[in-house]
């Protein structure tokens, strides 16, 4: 028990540490101590009561939030109304859990009126929501503001279900990401799910030659084909980490090493040469320096939720989050 407590503080420290190494450009952890302390209870609260009733919306503002952040910075423009939002896109038309931020903003508008941005309870319900999938516990810095606009248009910055590594790298560098930080994101994917339509033509309609990804663990093929067949409904969602779904774990980096897969572009993290020994090292793979995924993962949000972020007097305290300042 006494060993169990200690690394429980160490893997603290280090989550602690990770958030301070990589705040900055206007954000910090704490920025609403004095002008809304209660900040982070309120938004955990809100988070807690929504997952008690859907466990789905943790990995849907996990996703929400990268989104945001890939797409002109993390300003909340993800959460934006209108014809031609980033709502309205095909990377987020299945995207759930507004109701959620929406519900945090309004009792932080009663405690702290025109405070709080938007982009910053997102960032704070996100890390709440990993926890309660049993992820780690990472401090959020927080001084976002709002950006005010939002265009479907700009979601092509966002990596694909199909895409190549040296493509996510690049989209992963645009925004001031490593390799390793892409695996350790990716490896969110532990508590996600995916729409049948984004891959089962792995099982069902590989390519002019092939009918199966030859990637794949022959004994998983059937089992994918089961769930997804050939002209079944593409939105069927199904797990991304298979006997582990729903729970924050490096059972997702297994899944990887045995074929096992199940977006393409996540089982090319293990066949391609400059991502397979994170993966490797986030198993702790005899021969490598192992990394503690809960630690990365926890330094890789901070370092994602920092991209792009507007401070000072750019952007806006929206009043409520699905629509601009009038």
């Amino acid at each position: 028990m006494g060993s169990l407590i200690q690394a429980s503080i160490v893997l603290t420290l280090m989550l602690v540490m990770a958030a301070k190494m990589v705040q900055g450009q206007g954000t910090r952890v704490g920025f609403y101590s004095r002008s809304c302390p209660r900040v982070e209870s309120i938004v955990r609260s809100t988070v807690q009561t929504h997952f008690r009733s859907d466990p789905t919306v943790a990995p849907n503002l996990l996703r929400m939030h990268f989104h945001d952040c890939f797409v002109q910075g993390c300003d909340g423009s993800i959460l934006l109304n209108g014809s031609s939002s980033e709502k309205t896109s095909i990377a987020n038309q299945n995207l759930i859990g507004y109701d959620v931020i929406d519900d945090a903003k309004t009792q932080l508008e009663a405690a702290c009126p025109g405070v709080v941005s938007c982009a910053d309870i997102l960032a704070l319900a996100t890390r709440d929501a990993v926890v309660l999938t049993n992820g780690p516990n990472w401090q959020v810095p927080t001084g976002r503001r709002d950006g005010r606009v939002s265009q479907a248009s700009g979601t092509s910055s966002l990596p694909g279900p199909r895409e190549s590594v040296d493509s996510q790298k690049q989209k992963f560098a645009a925004k001031g990401l490593n390799t390793q930080d892409l695996v350790a994101l990716v490896g969110g994917h532990t508590i996600g799910t995916a729409a049948c339509g984004t891959f089962s033509f792995r099982v069902n309609n590989f390519n002019s030659t092939t009918q199966v990804d030859p990637s794949i663990d022959p004994a998983f093929v059937s089992q994918l084909q089961a769930q997804c067949p050939a002209g079944g409904n593409a939105a069927t969602r199904v797990g991304l980490d298979t006997g582990s779904i729903g729970r924050f774990d490096t059972s997702f980096f297994n899944n990887l090493r045995n074929g096992r897969g199940v977006l393409l572009s996540d089982q090319l993290l293990w066949s391609d040469a400059s991502t397979r020994p994170i993966v490797q090292r986030f198993l702790g793979v005899r021969g490598l320096a192992a990394l503690n995924f809960n630690v990365e993962f926890g330094r890789s949000m901070v370092k994602m939720s920092n991209v792009g972020v507007k401070t000072g007097n750019n952007g806006e305290i929206r009043k409520i989050c699905s629509a601009v300042n009038s």
